[in-house]
Order: structure tokens, then C-alpha cells, then sequence
């Protein structure tokens, strides 16, 4: 199939050259129609004569301007006709561009193409696990499911948690409110991972929905140590540094790993300890917690392309404070800080009817120290 489409586009350059051969002779077999006509119009002169149906005076300047005519036609023909191999040029031409064309598209696509290679399908390229198109197909494909199935709680189990790596939380608070609704408020670890999911989407404040689920995680079970955390974070929030210091150290002995949690309380450990204000200090919102260099390269270019389509939409469509946040951070993660602050400036011209979306951008411009 491949070769039936080359050699169609080599055919239809070959007639593009060809063209202009045509259409010149096109032109040779117009002017020998009109000397032709010229002839059988001073014929017509005299026959009008003989009839008597033209004076003579009328006659005589009809036939000078008709013979004028048939001259200026015949040079023209003639010309073109000894023109030194000029129709043998016009097929050395077109025999070189039959020959030629052919010969060079395909020397040129041996050299550079690579027709040996097998073509990697979708289907192929979606079936290697660490591709960016399998990923990609992998969330479409349990989104899709779930669409069908909104039950299926093994669905929302594996999507929420990307969702919230990939910085889509507030489609992971939906994710986490259909596990809730599946499996019942019982579960204190799934009730902090929902409580988190809000509190990132609220650009990292803990807000009266989120404590309230933080509150009944602890109920459950008062040593869940991501409820403790955020509960912790609201104390700060609210002012109370004291009693969230307190909590903060009670928990350092467990955050040793690199879960949103553990990172934001050793932040906030510092923060406190070194006498920084709060302001600069609101708690990371979940997202990827590595370095760029710590992702392998097929997750980093899925990362940057879902920045990169988030960028666009807003640029294209705007969005909400929400979304111009989570694109600042995200360049923040990406540790592209140009891009970051270009991203703040954009937000601002957005939205700069919304006197709350503007405090809160001035608000995390100074926590990602990215200037006022």
C-alpha cells in the first residue's frame, strides 16, 4: 500500500513538470487555427464582392486589416516552427522528467527514509506498558469503563491516586468520593486520601470540607498520621503555630518516605523551626514529589505533555483560579521557573476581574518564591 501512494505522488509530479510542455503546444495548435481563420475570412472577402454585398472601399479596408492579421499569425507560426529543435527539446524534456523524477524521489528516499522499517501501529505502541500513548490509553480506557460501570470500585481505587500524581485533583475528589460511596466512610486512610485531594484542589488550605473529613478520619482512628498531619496544617492556618508543632514533631519519626504528606510536614518542620512567616509557607499541594531528573523519561514526557495541553487550554479557552494555579505549580515541579512565572503573569491578566483569585496568586507567587 505504502509503495501505491510513492508511486502516485512520484506520477503526479511528473505530470506537474510535464504541464508546461502541454500547454505550450496547446498554444502552436491555437495560432495555426487562427491563421486558418484569417484565410477563410479574406475568401469570405471575396466572395461578398463578387456578390456585390461589398463596396469596394469597404472591401479593400477588410481585406488589409484580415491580411494584417494572417501575416502577424504566420510569423508567429513560423517562428515557433524554426525554432532550432524546438520540438525535439520539448521531448528530451519530458522523456528527462519521466525518467528523472522517478529516479531522484526514490534515490532520495532510499538515502534518507527507511523502508525496511516496520511501521509501529497505535495498537503496538499502546502495548508497551512505559510508552506515553500506553499511559494515556490506560486512564482513557478505565475512565471509559467507568463511565459504563460507575460501580466498579476497583476503577476509582487505581484512578485516584493518578489522578493526584498528575496534578488532575479535582477529578480525584470525584474519583475519591465514588470509593467513599462504594465502600462505605469506614476507612480512615481512604477519608485522609479524600481530605488531601480537597485540600489540593483548594491550592493547598485546608478548608472547612476538608478538616471536617480530616476530623472523622480521626475519629475512626485518632493515630492516622496523614489526618494528624493536615489537621495539624489547619491549627497553623488558623494561627495556632504552637499546637501544630506539636503535632508536627509527634509525626516526624514516621515521615521518612516521600508520600505529599511526609514532604509537606518536613517542610513545614523547617519552616517553623527557622522562624519563617506562614505566609510563605502554605502546604505543598500534592503532586509528583521528585525532581524531574528522578522521573523515568517516558513519565516525564507525559508530565510535560499534560502541562504542556494544560497551558494551551488555558491560553485558548481560559480556566479557573484553580487551573492557573495548578499550571504554576506544575512548571514549579518541573523546576521551570521562566515558564512558571510566565504562567503567573498570564493568570493575572485572566482574571483580573476576580479581586479572590488574584489574592490567592499573590499568595502562592510568595509561597513558590516566584516574586509578589
Amino acid at each position: 500500500m505504502f509503495w501505491l501512494v510513492l508511486a502516485g505522488m512520484t506520477g503526479l509530479a511528473a505530470l506537474a513538470a510535464l504541464w508546461p510542455l502541454g500547454v505550450r503546444r496547446a498554444a502552436s495548435v491555437r495560432r495555426e487555427g487562427e491563421s486558418a481563420f484569417y484565410r477563410a475570412q479574406l475568401r469570405e472577402i471575396e466572395r461578398d464582392v463578387e456578390r456585390g454585398q461589398l463596396p469596394a472601399d469597404e472591401a479593400a479596408s477588410a481585406r488589409t486589416e484580415a491580411a494584417r492579421r494572417l501575416i502577424a499569425a504566420d510569423a508567429a507560426e513560423t517562428a515557433e516552427a524554426m525554432a532550432p529543435g524546438s520540438l525535439w527539446r520539448r521531448r528530451l524534456a519530458a522523456v528527462a522528467i519521466l525518467a528523472l523524477v522517478p529516479a531522484i524521489s526514490l534515490g532520495v528516499y532510499l538515502s534518507l527514509g527507511q523502508p525496511e522499517t516496520a511501521d509501529a501501529p497505535l495498537a503496538q505502541r499502546k502495548a508497551d506498558p512505559n510508552s506515553p500513548e500506553a499511559i494515556q490509553f490506560a486512564i482513557a480506557k478505565i475512565e471509559a469503563r467507568l463511565a459504563a460501570n460507575p460501580d466498579d470500585q476497583r476503577g476509582w481505587e487505581v484512578l485516584a491516586p493518578v489522578y493526584m500524581r498528575f496534578g488532575r485533583f479535582d477529578d480525584a475528589v470525584g474519583a475519591y468520593k465514588q470509593l467513599l460511596r462504594l465502600k462505605g466512610e469506614t476507612n480512615p486512610n481512604l477519608l485522609s486520601a479524600y481530605g488531601e485531594a480537597l485540600l489540593a484542589a483548594a491550592n493547598g488550605i485546608v478548608t472547612s470540607e476538608a478538616h471536617a473529613v480530616f476530623d472523622a478520619a480521626l475519629k475512626i482512628d485518632p493515630q492516622t498520621p496523614m489526618a494528624q498531619f493536615y489537621s495539624a496544617l489547619a491549627f497553623e492556618q488558623d494561627g495556632d503555630a504552637a499546637r501544630a508543632r506539636a503535632i508536627y514533631e509527634q509525626l516526624e519519626p514516621k515521615a521518612k518516605g516521600e508520600a505529599p504528606w511526609m514532604i509537606g510536614l518536613r517542610a513545614r518542620l523547617e519552616a517553623l523551626r527557622s522562624g519563617k512567616p506562614l505566609q510563605a509557607l502554605a502546604a505543598p499541594a500534592p503532586a509528583p514529589a521528585a525532581a524531574p531528573s528522578q522521573f523515568a523519561p517516558e513519565q516525564l514526557t507525559m508530565i510535560r505533555g499534560m502541562v504542556s495541553g494544560l497551558a494551551q487550554r488555558l491560553a485558548e479557552k481560559g480556566g479557573s483560579g484553580e487551573e492557573w494555579a495548578r499550571l504554576v505549580r506544575a512548571y514549579t515541579v518541573l523546576q521551570e521557573p521562566d515558564k512558571a512565572k510566565t504562567a503567573l503573569a498570564d493568570a493575572r491578566k485572566a482574571l483580573a476581574s476576580d479581586a479572590t483569585a488574584l489574592a490567592n496568586l499573590d499568595a502562592l507567587a510568595h509561597e513558590l518564591g516566584l516574586g509578589s
